[in-house]
């Protein structure tokens, strides 16, 4: 393995953003022998001595690429503090800030070899880079065009946690990792994914390093593809070259709208609306949005009635009779009828994936609710119960959601109530204005709730 040559200090993920050609990467202050070392990537930084006309690069390379765009990965063993499911989501989501900046694809195998092989171990585990228990090192990778190309390790004895700073957060190591996986050194570019150095960040981006260095590897993303109406041919007898624009829709005021269908999909906030997406990170809007939903979901129909995604990473979508299913954004199911989930001819207005496992589904329409389950694919039963269970919350909705505390949130026009789990009611000083608290909006003076 050419990383165990170098020194390794106490690293916590493992590449640094490429550049065009490697770039110097600081080097870690001498410390006492009594000082506690910060946590940081088992990676070894790229060796000192790179040539002078470089010296103003950043993002460093590893020397190696993957030679295709769609590449598998598989998780062997996992974390003890975390559910598998959890797991899953997190690594989905670290290999998506990669994949979103470029053509990558990932997509998970859960039998044989994958060309990304991910595990949680520890000490000695066979690659000449040990482990050493709680802190220092918090996992390695290794670059393209090695022997062990592709293989991530991740140490077992961590307290790793998702999205909060009480113990190592797996999903800024993990895209540190994948950064490595796909080519990328360590970068002395302050606030980079690729620095050698763990600090907990949220919510989690790619710096202009970072990308500079990925894109330079492998490029920019694909266009999406338009769906146009076919184009009008010449009139009869006229002779013309011209062809005329096609205007593109323009995306409605999120401030002005009631929303068809929102959805918590990979820990990020989606709300739809007439074929359009709009996508909250942190409860910060993302660059680029709103788009087109057909952005992430080919063949997806306008406008979705409900969405909802699933304990295994499949989201689902309904609009009328029909329903379809996508595993990330490929289409795995659709159009199928809703009778064979067991519904009669009900519409579903809003669909809510509830629990710490996402283990407890329910559909809305017409101010009743049924309950669904995965294993079967079929609710409890075809005969409706009345949404007045749901204690303070409007019989009718148009969309539901849960974010990552458990609550529940249910919208109806441009408002909505947020839902307590434990007193299985609304909260206190519910509902209120969609746009002004997801959006930042501006509270028209007057309002009538």
């Amino acid at each position: 393995d050419a990383p165990h040559r170098h020194p390794v200090r106490k690293p916590w993920h493992e590449a640094a953003p490429s550049s065009l050609a490697p770039a110097p990467t600081t080097q870690e202050t001498p410390r006492p022998a009594s000082s506690p070392r910060p946590p940081r990537c088992g990676v070894p930084d790229p060796p000192d001595g790179q040539s002078a006309r470089n010296r103003q690069k950043r993002f460093v390379l590893s020397g190696g690429r993957w030679e295709k765009t769609d590449l598998t990965y598989r998780i062997l063993r996992f974390p003890w503090q975390l559910v598998r499911e959890q797991v899953r989501q997190t690594v989905a989501e670290a290999l998506q800030v990669w994949s979103e900046v470029t053509p990558l694809t990932f997509t998970e195998v859960h039998e044989g070899h994958a060309d990304i092989m991910i595990d949680f171990t520890r000490y000695w585990h066979g690659d000449n880079l040990p482990f050493d228990g709680p802190g220092g090192i918090l996992a390695h990778a290794f670059f393209p065009k090695t022997h062990r190309e592709g293989d991530v390790h991740f140490d077992y004895d961590e307290t790793w946690t998702i999205g909060n700073n009480q113990g190592t957060d797996l999903l800024q190591v993990a895209a540190h990792e994948f950064g490595h996986v796909l080519g990328l050194q360590h970068t002395p570019a302050a606030k980079a994914l690729m620095s050698p150095f763990y600090t907990f960040r949220y919510p989690l981006s790619l710096s202009p390093d970072d990308r500079r260095g990925i894109q330079h590897l492998y490029g920019r993303p694909r266009p999406a593809p338009t769906s146009r109406p076919p184009a009008m041919g010449p009139q009869a007898g006229v002779d013309t070259n011209e062809i005329a624009p096609l205007e593109p829709e323009a995306p409605p005021d999120a401030c002005e709208i009631t929303f068809d269908a929102v959805s918590t999909i990979r820990g990020e906030l989606f709300f739809f609306k007439a074929g359009f997406v709009w996508r909250l990170r942190g409860g910060r809007l993302q660059p680029g949005y709103p788009a087109l939903a057909s952005r992430h979901w080919q063949g997806l129909p306008s406008p979705v009635d409900a969405a909802f995604e699933d304990a295994q990473g499949h989201i689902w979508f309904f609009q009328g009779a029909q329903y379809w299913v996508y595993n990330g954004e490929k289409p795995v199911l659709g159009p199928a009828p809703l009778s064979e989930l067991g519904l009669l001819g009900s519409p579903i207005q809003a669909a809510l994936a509830w629990g710490p496992e996402k283990n407890k589904i329910y559909f809305f329409g017409g101010g009743d609710y049924w309950r669904f389950h995965l294993s079967t694919r079929r609710v409890d039963s075809p005969v409706p119960r009345r949404a007045t269970d749901w204690r303070g919350v409007p019989s009718e909705i148009d969309a539901a959601f849960r974010d990552a505390d458990g609550y529940a949130y249910f919208l109806r026009g441009r408002l909505y109530w947020k839902f307590d789990p434990v007193k299985v009611k609304a909260l206190e000083g519910f509902p209120r204005l969609v746009g002004p608290d997801f959006f930042g909006c501006t509270e028209p003076a007057n309002t009538f709730r």
